[in-house]
Parts: structure tokens; sequence; C-alpha cells
């Protein structure tokens, strides 16, 4: 039978074939799963994907790649939650594809991309000449601080963007505590009622609202969540007790081609 998603503003889902009926029993799993890689950009935020196309060959290739990571680890997924930034619905199409999953999706906006303000669609090296490495450092990986908002008539601010109609308090610039702010919001009232119902959740989003979860579930302080690194195309598997408190986090993969993403997502933002 069709699954019955509940909609609200901001959230878009598609029916499917569930995996499960009724509450679930034994440990919940959670798999977090950064988008495929795109071009280096900074601005593709909660305003939209700034234009930037996926990395089609690199990027199919690591969907693909995670979908066979997902079979070995027998991670049959009940229900799928992603942004409604284009890079990561394909991405998640893709591995659902690749699994031939029909499982149900939920798109929320509140796991897109943080809005990077008026860098909105700018490229990360380029940025970086312009401005200098310290200074896109402190805006990417500071917890706190914001880079200059985007202004309101600027076509690029998402209240421009059909996504985003029936929402309230758009963002025009985030920090990474803001981004916090709504990503709890989601795991709240999207994601905890999914996995109190189902075993498996696979939630394909974004670097940094990732990062958010990854806080959130760990209690990570605010200094050191900003240096956790999540590579695209890697999957990073969640084992949840039933109050959904972790039990295990760890990245699923190869350990040698996991450190070298993970070191290559240190190293954006440099002068190149």
């Amino acid at each position: 039978p069709a699954a019955v998603c509940a909609r609200s503003r901001g959230h878009r889902c598609r029916g499917g074939r569930r995996g499960v009926g009724g509450a679930a029993a034994g440990p919940h799993r959670a798999l977090l799963q950064r988008h495929s890689r795109v071009d280096e950009a900074v601005g593709v935020g909660a305003g939209g994907d700034g234009g930037v196309p996926r990395s089609a060959q690199q990027g199919h290739q690591e969907a693909v790649n995670a979908a066979k990571v997902l079979y070995k680890l027998d991670f049959n997924t009940d229900i799928a939650i992603t942004s409604v930034l284009k890079r990561s619905i394909k991405t998640l199409s893709i591995i659902m594809n690749q699994l031939g999953s029909n499982a149900p999706v939920i798109q929320d906006w509140r796991l897109n991309e943080r809005h990077y303000g008026a860098l909105q669609g700018l490229n990360k090296s380029e940025t970086a000449a312009q401005y200098g490495e310290e200074q896109v450092k402190i805006w990417r990986r500071s917890f706190s601080t914001a880079p200059p908002p985007l202004d309101i008539n600027d076509k690029r601010h998402p209240s421009h963007d059909d996504r985003y109609q029936n929402i309230n308090n758009l963002p025009s610039t985030e920090s990474l505590e803001t981004t916090l702010q709504r990503v709890i919001a989601c795991w709240d009232d999207t994601i905890t009622p999914q996995l109190k119902k189902t075993k498996n959740v696979l939630i394909v989003a974004h670097g940094n609202s990732l990062r958010a979860l990854v806080k959130m579930l760990d209690k990570i302080s605010d200094e050191k969540i900003v240096s956790f690194d999540i590579p695209t195309g890697i999957p990073l598997l969640y084992t949840l007790d039933k109050n959904l408190s972790p039990l295990s986090r760890e990245f699923i993969g190869d350990p040698k081609l996991i450190t070298a993403a993970r070191e290559a997502v240190a190293d954006q933002g440099k002068v190149k």
C-alpha cells in the first residue's frame, strides 16, 4: 500500500512502499548522507541552488558508491528525508534507483544547506582570493559568525523562490548556530516521528545541516563542531536507542578513502 505523508508548510512528500508497519522494535538507525559533489560554490544554501551544476560523472559515481555501501550494510530504507535543493534530491534519487527502493520521501527545506548571505553563488576559492583565506575561514568555520546578509530585494533571496512562498522568516544569511536552530526543529517534528515509527531512516542533506544534526545528537561543543568534516558520498551511520539517543556513530566505507575525503573538505576555501 502507498504510504501517506502528512503535509505541512515547507514539506513535500511522495508515496512509496513501506518496509515496516507500526512502531519499530529494536535499535533505530539514521543514515546521514551528504549530497554528491558539486562545483565549489559558497552560495548554495536556503535561497536556492545558486545555478551551480553537479559535477555529473564524479557526483553520480559517489551516489552509486554510497548505494553499494548501503546494500552491503543491509540498510533497508523505510523512509527517506531530504532538503528541497536539487543536488540532494538528485543524490537521493540515484541511491534509491540503485537499490531498487520505493520508500516514501519527505522533502523539508530546513535540511537545506546553510545560507551564505551576500556570498550566495560565489566560488569558494575566488571568495578566498577576494576576502582572504582567514575571513572565509571565519565565515565558514565560526559557529556564530554569519556572512553579510543578502538584500531582500536581491533576486537570489529565498523569498523570490516559489519553493518557499508559504514560509515565514526566511534567512538572509546564516551561521552554523542559526542553521542548527532550524535543523533541530526539523528533527523534532519531521525526523523523530519517522524514527519512532520505523527502523531505518535515510537522511540526504548538506555539509552544514548534517553537521548541525551531529552536534545535536552527540552534544559536541561549539568549538569542536566547526572542525567536524562530513565529505560528500560517505555514509555516516547512527545507531539509536529507543529514546533516540546515539549508541554509535561511524563513517561507513574504506578507511583510507574516508580520511582522504575528510581532508579534502578541510582544504576547501583556500586560495588555488
